[in-house]
C-alpha cells in the first residue's frame, strides 16, 4: 500500500476562454476524448471502468486502465490512472473566471519528482492540456 503523504502530486492550471460547460464537453465526450488525449471507453458514470488505448511502445502496452471516482458536471472529474505498475489519480476542477474557465489538473501518487513517471507525465499533460484547448475551441 503507497503511503498517500509520501506521494508527489504533478498541477497543471491554465486559464482557457471558454465557459466550464464547453470544456466539461471535452473532458466527458469520449470521441473529443479522442480528439486531444487518446481512444477511449470512457463515460461519465462513477464506478465506470474504461480504458485510454494508445500506440503500444517498447516497454509499454499502450493502455491506461482506469476507473472514474466522482463526476460533478461542470466542477470536478476524477479518475484513476494505472499504467505501467503504478497506480495515480488524475483529477480536473473547472472555476468560472471573469474570462472563462481556470481549469486545473492534479495527478497524484507520485512516489517522487524524480522519476521517469512523473517527469513523462509532466511532459506528457503539458501537451495534453494544448491539444484540450484547441479541441474545445473548435466546438461550437
Amino acid at each position: 500500500m503507497t503511503d498517500i503523504a509520501a506521494t508527489r502530486s504533478l498541477v497543471i492550471e491554465r486559464e482557457m476562454p471558454h465557459p466550464p460547460e464547453k470544456i466539461w464537453r471535452a473532458l466527458t465526450q469520449g470521441p473529443l476524448i479522442a480528439e486531444w488525449l487518446m481512444t477511449n471507453d470512457f463515460q461519465p458514470v462513477v464506478g465506470h471502468r474504461f480504458q485510454f488505448r494508445a500506440t503500444p511502445v517498447p516497454g509499454w502496452n499502450g493502455i491506461i486502465d482506469s476507473q472514474v471516482l466522482e463526476v460533478e458536471p461542470n466542477l470536478r472529474l476524477s479518475y484513476g490512472w494505472a499504467s505501467m505498475g503504478l497506480e495515480t489519480f488524475v483529477t480536473w476542477t473547472l472555476t468560472p473566471t471573469e474570462g472563462g474557465t481556470l481549469l486545473r489538473m492534479e495527478q497524484s501518487g507520485f512516489p517522487s519528482e524524480e522519476g521517469a513517471n512523473y517527469k513523462g507525465a509532466k511532459y506528457g499533460w503539458n501537451k495534453f492540456i494544448n491539444n484540450l484547448e484547441h479541441t474545445v475551441g473548435g466546438l461550437q
